[in-house]
């Protein structure tokens, strides 16, 4: 499925972006986001600037680019947060723009040794939490 750019949460930068993400930063090619839902503590995602549906639409540069901006951002949850494995999800079957899931997991935390939920809605946090958790983020980009 094809989305439209003027329908994509991420390219029109709607309320319902906001109501579920809050932007940390712009990188190199993406932006990146903090989930407001943090059962997975830490959650971010990645999203390609451009409306992209899919990896393999982009050229060798731009998606070496874009994992880069990936990597950078999974190196400053790594160091922020001490997660035992972050999982990545690219899951784009109803909203086809390039975007990523990071998902911090612990030893002793929701569902290790499986597959992260999208949207529990078990755990939201204050807003000087999630500022903390930002802020701690950043400082690791």
């Amino acid at each position: 499925m094809y989305s439209d750019p003027k329908d994509c949460l991420y390219c029109t930068n709607n309320e319902t972006l906001h109501n579920l993400m809050i932007e940390i930063a712009s990188l190199g090619v993406s932006r990146v986001f903090l989930f407001k839902e943090q059962t997975y503590r830490g959650r971010c995602l990645v999203a390609y600037n451009g409306h992209v549906n899919d990896l393999n639409e982009l050229s060798d540069e731009e998606r070496n680019a874009f994992m880069a901006d990936v990597a950078r951002v999974t190196r400053a949850m790594q160091k922020a947060f001490s997660p035992e494995k972050i999982n990545y999800g690219a899951y784009s079957d109803k909203l086809s723009h390039l975007h990523f899931h990071l998902a911090p997991k612990y030893a002793d935390g929701p569902d290790y040794g499986g597959t992260f939920r999208m949207n529990p809605g078990e755990v939201y946090l204050t807003d000087d939490e999630y500022a903390a958790m930002i802020a701690k983020i950043k400082e690791n980009l």
